[in-house]
């Protein structure tokens, strides 16, 4: 079984663990990171991951910092983020983690896009497992091991439609983009009732003032990248379009 990793974020936690702060007296502070410790702490969760699971076939997927077809959609897309740092000598261990280890990223993609896309890629099916503790990827029909949970799961085609029609609705405050002003998960659901179908979201839309148009940008905001999302070929994305 092949496991693909989202690697951002077991660097993001390696990084921070390994964080030190030292005081030079007189009020003088520095931060520091041995990197050595953050490539035993990522090497600890990888190995963790490994054992849970019985597999050493390990793919680390990564987020290509370059760019982010996101920001064409929506030019505020994580906007929310921006003044955040990332911890001391993180781009040093993902430099690591290149030269050490299998991975993969993909033109203007986060990592959840390139998990998304080989874990629905049709030859691989039942044949990967992401590991991730983003719920995002709960919009990806796949096998799912969600390590602080502990937990694993086997989405639906089903299943990962309604979640994405969900998230089209509700937002995402943590990666900046609103949904529709007061939908929770709750008013989401009962707003998709017992089947859900995109034209209902877009109605939802149109009826709190906002346009068609509106309405397909968010979901273009929300769609973690399936396989059919995906130009291999050309390396490009084709943006989701409703189906009617």
């Amino acid at each position: 079984m092949l496991l693909l990793l989202d690697t951002d974020i077991l660097l993001y936690r390696a990084a921070s663990s390994a964080e030190t702060e030292i005081s030079w007296g007189e009020d003088v502070w520095s931060l520091y990171t041995d990197l050595k410790d953050a490539k035993a702490s990522f090497m600890h969760q990888v190995n963790r991951i490994k054992e849970t699971l019985q597999s050493d076939n390990v793919l680390c997927c990564l987020t290509d910092h370059g760019s982010n077809f996101r920001k064409q959609v929506d030019p505020s897309y994580k906007n929310n983020r921006k003044g955040t740092r990332k911890p001391v000598g993180y781009v040093a261990l993902c430099d690591w983690v290149r030269e050490t280890f299998d991975h993969v990223s993909k033109p203007s993609l986060e990592a959840d896009d390139v998990m998304s896309i080989l874990a629905s890629k049709p030859e691989n099916k039942g044949k990967c497992i992401i590991v991730s503790d983003d719920k995002d990827m709960k919009s990806t029909p796949c096998k799912l091991y969600r390590p602080t949970q502990d937990e694993r799961l086997d989405i639906s085609l089903a299943d990962a439609d309604r979640f994405f029609l969900t998230q089209c609705l509700t937002g995402d405050p943590t990666d900046g983009y609103s949904g529709l002003k007061g939908v929770g998960i709750k008013t989401a659901e009962k707003i998709l009732g017992s089947r859900p179908d995109w034209s209902l979201v877009e109605r939802a839309y149109i009826k709190a003032g906002h346009t068609r148009d509106d309405a397909i940008r968010q979901a273009r905001l929300a769609r973690i990248l399936r396989w059919e999302d995906w130009d291999a070929k050309e390396q490009k994305v084709r943006l989701w379009q409703p189906k009617h």
